[in-house]
């Protein structure tokens, strides 16, 4: 079973995305902020991020930049999830090492298809989502 880290500062955002990625046979794990997420990914690298951008302690960016610089820590396929939606700031996180970008509000078409994109899910398991 692959396993989903999914990291944001709102507990709701975490129970929907939960309930998303466990529906698509994800085991789910989750962390607050960026900094919680990094001692996580020190124990035991996921196989996806959901990533949240503005987080306190540690913000998503500054966490990829982290991940990306572990060891092994560019196998992870990291999707970006969050309420900025200027052209910038997909870029930088793109540059950053992030592998895809999806808005909030988000459903499980959208996790589907964008986890299909990557790799993560079979293009048919997203069609079914």
């Amino acid at each position: 079973m692959k396993t989903c880290l999914v990291v944001d500062d709102s507990g709701v955002v975490r129970k929907i995305a939960r309930r998303i990625l466990e529906s698509m046979d994800f085991a789910v794990i989750e962390a607050e902020d960026g900094s919680k997420a990094l001692e996580l990914c020190k124990n035991k690298l996921p196989d996806a991020v959901l990533l949240d951008w503005n987080m306190p302690v540690m913000d998503g960016y500054e966490f990829l930049g982290h991940l990306r610089r572990m060891p092994g820590g560019e196998e992870p396929k990291v999707v970006f999830c969050t309420t900025e939606n200027n052209v910038a700031h997909i870029a930088q996180a793109l540059s950053a090492g992030a592998n895809e970008y999806i808005m909030k509000p988000f459903d499980k078409d959208i996790i589907a298809d964008k986890f299909a994109q990557v790799g993560l899910v079979s293009p048919a398991t997203a069609a079914f989502a």
